[in-house]
């Protein structure tokens, strides 16, 4: 047993002896057969990399020689092209010279037909001037002939030409003066043997009996607030309150230091009264915002309207005249609002209705046709703000299109002098309306003045495209102009104010300076039900 298993031993070590003997002769095996495999894909790797070169050599000649061939043809191309635009230079040139000499042509058939011309010229002066040498000749025979009648007359007569014309202008002259001092004497001896007396009896019994009374205007009313906290609610947050009423009312409200007070200014007596009216409304009312403003200013607008209603009723019962058209009674009633150099209208229409009645009554004519001309005779007053026109053609026109009779129609076209006198009546109604105007306190020419200044002012403003009111305030100094927003844009404002200033500077005359406000509002309106 003993020797089995060295045996078994010794073949087993044999074994693996092999085994490693085996192992190594097959590992250095492989690394022959590796090397081998490496060193033939160096060679391939080598074979190729010339290959690739060779055919990179032979690519970028082919690429050489095609660059050179698109070369020689851009440059054929250029050389084409600048030959091309040689030959057309060279037409442009030789169409130039073509018109060049055309022109020379023309200039040179032109230059000798001036030539002709001026000779031509030379030859009618010429003419002309033997011509004037010749009627200067004449003239001067003429007047040598014209010396010899007079010398030859002088001789005759014994008088010179002026000792002549001296003696019989005096003699006309003379003779004139005593014809007209003998008719100017007879006429006024005549005259006053009785108008004297008759005409200041007329007169002073007419204004004994009429006593109404001449209101002096202002421009500015004062309304009464209850504290001073009212100020700062009619202005409101930021302004918007009075804003709001300067913009509705067409007035300047001036806040100041006064207490409790707060003055209304505007030249129109008419927006001055809606604009009072308005303020105490809003006062007793104590909701003052823009929407309550506007509701409260139709209300004022209204009670105005039927105050100017009334106010024509009260003239045509005061002074006797109960059958006039009612739609002239309410343009009358508007007199109430207009004043003319400081006298009210209305009042100095029943004034000059009363006087002309009175008169009228002592002249033994007709007395209802000379009241209806005396107070119809400045209804156009009342509108010549709105109609193109002077108040005498305003008021003619409304009395015929009313069916008053011509008669009256005859006294406002008269009144002024402006037609022919055709009936006592119209005469009286001039005398009349003088009366009235020309008596002492009645009248105040500057008021007018200012006025009509600051009326010229707001027209010339509403002349404009777009303007839907405009409102003069501050005394003339600011004009504020409400444009429609659909109509005028906010850069057309710019130029709309531009303009108005313009025309203002070119059309009045006016102190110092006046501000153009143009204003441009969009409000939006919508109701939640």
């Amino acid at each position: 047993m003993s020797s089995l298993s060295i045996l078994c031993n010794a073949a087993v070590t044999a074994g693996v002896v092999s085994g490693v003997v085996a192992l190594v002769v097959g590992a250095i095996l492989g690394a022959i057969v590796y090397k081998i495999v490496v060193n033939k894909k160096i060679d391939k790797s080598k074979t190729n990399a010339v290959k690739i070169i060779e055919e990179a050599y032979a690519e970028a000649k082919s690429i050489k020689k095609e660059s050179q061939l698109e070369a020689r043809e851009e440059a054929q191309k250029i050389r084409d092209e600048a030959n091309n635009e040689v030959k057309e230079r060279r037409g442009e040139l030789q169409k130039q010279e073509e018109r060049l000499d055309q022109r020379e042509e023309y200039l040179t058939k032109k230059e000798s037909s001036l030539d002709s011309k001026s000779e031509q010229l030379d030859n009618e002066k010429l003419q002309l001037e033997t011509s004037k040498q010749q009627l200067a000749d004449k003239i001067k025979e003429h007047e040598a002939i014209k010396e010899q009648m007079l010398e030859k007359l002088e001789k005759i007569s014994g008088l010179t030409k002026k000792e002549a014309k001296d003696i019989l202008l005096e003699n006309v002259t003379e003779e004139a003066k005593k014809d007209a001092g003998v008719i100017i004497k007879r006429i006024e001896d005549e005259a006053k043997e009785n108008a004297d007396k008759i005409a200041r009896d007329i007169v002073v019994t007419a204004i004994q009996k009429c006593a109404t009374d001449t209101a002096s205007e202002t421009t500015v009313t004062t309304v009464a607030l209850p504290s001073d906290e009212m100020k700062g609610r009619i202005i409101g947050r930021e302004g918007r309150n009075i804003r709001s009423i300067e913009s509705v009312t067409g007035v300047e409200l001036i806040v100041d230091d006064t207490p409790e007070s707060i003055t209304i200014s505007s030249f129109d007596p008419v927006r001055r009264e809606v604009a009072r009216l308005s303020l105490e409304k809003l006062i007793v009312d104590g909701r003052i915002h823009p929407a309550r403003i506007e509701e409260i200013y139709e209300k004022a607008s209204r009670e105005v309207d039927r105050t100017i209603k009334e106010a024509g009723e009260d003239a045509c019962n005061q002074v006797g005249i109960y059958n006039l058209n009612p739609e002239l009674v309410k343009v009358l009633g508007r007199l109430k609002y207009r004043t003319s150099y400081g006298q009210n209208c209305l009042k100095h229409s029943i004034e000059t209705s009363i006087i002309a009645g009175l008169l009228a009554t002592e002249l033994n004519v007709n007395v209802q046709v000379a009241k209806r001309g005396g107070l119809l005779h400045d209804i156009g007053k009342a509108l010549d703000h709105e109609i193109e026109g002077t108040h005498v053609s305003i008021g003619v026109d409304l009395c015929k299109k009313y069916k008053e009779s011509e008669e009256v129609i005859h006294c406002i076209q008269a009144h002024h002098g402006d037609v022919p006198f055709k009936s006592v009546e119209a005469v009286i109604v001039q005398v009349a309306d003088a009366i009235s105007s020309s008596r002492p306190g009645a009248r105040r020419e500057s008021f007018e003045n200012y006025i009509k200044r600051l009326e010229q002012l707001e027209g010339i403003c509403n002349e404009f495209k777009g303007v839907e009111k405009s409102y003069a305030i501050s005394a003339g100094r600011e004009v504020r102009i409400m444009v429609k927003p659909e109509q005028i844009s906010d850069s057309e404002s710019i130029v709309l104010a531009k303009d108005i200033a313009k025309k203002i500077e070119n059309e009045m005359q006016y102190p110092g300076q006046i501000k153009v406000v143009v204003i441009r509002e969009n409000r939006v309106t919508e109701t939640a039900k």
